[in-house]
């Protein structure tokens, strides 16, 4: 989802064979309700997917790029207080779904840090070069294209540590049981402005609801989706790879819908994967590296209680932005038009 940063601490970003989860799966939840550090200002319609970019000249400037859904909608862009930047929001969107960031794209001989939105009711991505959220997509670049089933919801970027190739992995209202998410790579077409080829069609779907929340592991190589009602799938990002499904986390125990996907890093290979109970207002953390028998065995470490309501879109970083948030930042949707800003430590508690 996020790229191992352009300076070593942008590495810090975030966002399965068939196993299910270890016997630490029976960990129980917490009944503490976690408040937030910040609640951000209000957008008009309705928010859905936050993004963090970490500025890498001061972290302290970093902003969130959030989503607000409706056919008249936009991208917000907030600092760090949780104040709309009003100079940087795009407007006259058509129900703007998932956004996701990565660092490095090379536009017109220089490297550009990129926020990629997924367009639904335009069949479009929508990219935009931060942090002045300038298009670089003239105007939009359809997916899907061809196909019956359109309607792009989630998306999540892969940068390929071998070669800095930038993909965007996108999903969609519905599709078919095999294939369902399209991967795209992204290049400059010549004249600073992106463009995107079709490189694979992969991902197992079991038709119960859809796919919208897709989060990529850079460093280690993986993609995850959640397979909504089902639990959350897992395979190699890398379109050369193998498109064998590896891991499926099912979603025991939750209420509902599970929903937004996180990865927090305390390593380079190791840290913690954090998703949505939509509709039980939590979050269920799983750790990152598997076990010593089986590497795509993620065990089920905490359930924490957030209050943010209803939340399908969430990001995290391990890096220490700003004072308010030493340890990271989980930044969460929530129902009333906002975004939750929390401190990493209050989410994670006493789990090693």
């Amino acid at each position: 989802m996020k790229p191992y940063s352009i300076l070593a601490l942008l590495a810090l970003i975030s966002l399965f064979g068939c196993n299910t989860q270890s016997s630490e799966h029976s960990a129980s939840a917490d009944s503490t309700i976690i408040q937030p550090v910040i609640i951000t200002d209000s957008v008009v319609h309705d928010t859905d997917d936050p993004a963090i970019w970490i500025n890498p000249q001061d972290p302290s400037k970093s902003l969130i790029i959030g989503t607000d859904k409706d056919e008249d909608g936009a991208l917000y862009v907030f600092d760090l207080a949780g104040k709309i930047q009003q100079d940087k929001v795009v407007k006259n969107l058509k129900r703007p779904n998932n956004v996701d960031i990565a660092y490095g794209l090379m536009l017109s001989g220089k490297p550009t840090d990129i926020a990629v939105a997924t367009e639904r009711a335009a069949n479009s991505i929508r990219i935009f070069a931060l942090p002045d959220m300038k298009a670089v997509d003239l105007g939009g670049i359809e997916v899907f294209k061809g196909d019956s089933m359109q309607a792009p919801m989630g998306v999540s970027l892969y940068t390929r540590p071998s070669d800095k190739a930038i993909f965007a992995i996108v999903g969609r209202k519905n599709g078919p049981k095999e294939g369902y998410l399209w991967q795209y790579r992204l290049q400059d077409d010549g004249k600073g402005n992106v463009k995107a080829e079709l490189v694979r069609k992969f991902g197992k779907y079991s038709g119960k609801k859809e796919i919208e929340s897709i989060a990529v592991d850079n460093e280690m190589g993986f993609v995850y989706y959640s397979d909504e009602q089902v639990g959350v799938r897992k395979y190699y990002a890398d379109p050369d790879s193998t498109g064998k499904e590896l891991a499926l986390i099912p979603n025991t125990g939750f209420t509902e819908d599970n929903e937004g996907i996180s990865i927090y890093k305390t390593g380079p290979k190791t840290g913690y994967i954090l998703v949505s109970d939509q509709g039980a207002d939590q979050f269920y953390i799983f750790r990152r590296e598997g076990t010593a028998a089986n590497p795509h065995e993620h065990a089920h470490l905490r359930t924490v209680k957030v209050a943010a309501h209803k939340s399908d879109g969430s990001d995290v970083t391990n890096l220490a932005l700003s004072p308010a948030f030493p340890k990271g930042l989980f930044v969460v949707m929530s129902e009333g038009k906002v975004f939750h800003y929390y401190k990493w430590e209050d989410i994670i508690g006493d789990i090693k």
